[in-house]
């Protein structure tokens, strides 16, 4: 399954149950961290962004309810937005916030300029883009960019399937940061962190961190 089958998924109800079961504040989501990796998302975050100059502009696609987007505002971060493909995430994410600009599109069209933000992200978005769909998304968030490319993501040596709560073509892991600098030559990688998931002990999660060589 692939392309508008899978859209069709995570818009329906299927999405919306997601999105039901994972809203969570800034504590809670720093408190269901905490527990599955030992540390918490906010301690990710300073770990990683705090190897670069500031980003003024971050996107994040995928955002669903905004967790993660919110945490970042908690931070002090101010120039936020999101990109979300499900009508129910965004009507919820506009009521927790009124300062995070966001608007409906897919990974795989994205709904902005070329290079308009210094730092574009997805957390736990990759894993449920098709194989088959997988570069293009790459180049999207690729071309959003102007600096930085960040993900949190399954990891895997390999890319392989996993089934997700009883349904197949909906769940890969994958190295995405390797994925990256082989589609695009000018990005380095700056920081790679991989943590232990107590959900699942034999995986991993990695949180990486690219950015754009100067031309």
């Amino acid at each position: 399954m692939g392309g508008n089958e899978q859209t069709t998924q995570w818009a329906g109800e299927f999405g919306k149950q997601y999105t039901d079961r994972n809203a969570l504040s800034p504590d809670e989501l720093d408190s269901e961290y905490r527990k599955r990796y030992g540390i918490t998302r906010t301690e990710m975050n300073g770990l990683l962004l705090n190897e670069i100059d500031p980003p003024s502009s971050i996107l994040e696609i995928g955002c669903n309810v905004g967790n993660q987007l919110v945490l970042l505002q908690k931070m002090g971060w101010r120039e936020l937005y999101g990109i979300e493909l499900q009508n129910y995430a965004l009507k919820l994410l506009r009521s927790r916030s009124r300062t995070i600009e966001v608007a409906q599109g897919t990974v795989s069209q994205i709904p902005c300029r070329s290079e308009r933000f210094d730092l574009v992200f997805s957390s736990g978005l990759l894993i449920h883009v098709h194989p088959n769909d997988i570069e293009a998304a790459l180049r999207e968030l690729y071309r959003c960019s102007s600096r930085y490319i960040s993900g949190f993501e399954y990891y895997a040596d390999e890319y392989s399937e996993v089934s997700y709560r009883g349904h197949r073509s909906l769940l890969w892991k994958a190295d995405f940061a390797r994925m990256y600098l082989e589609e695009f030559r000018d990005l380095e990688l700056i920081k790679e962190m991989r943590f232990k998931n107590a959900d699942n002990p034999s995986n991993l999660d990695s949180m990486f961190l690219l950015e754009k060589k100067p031309k």
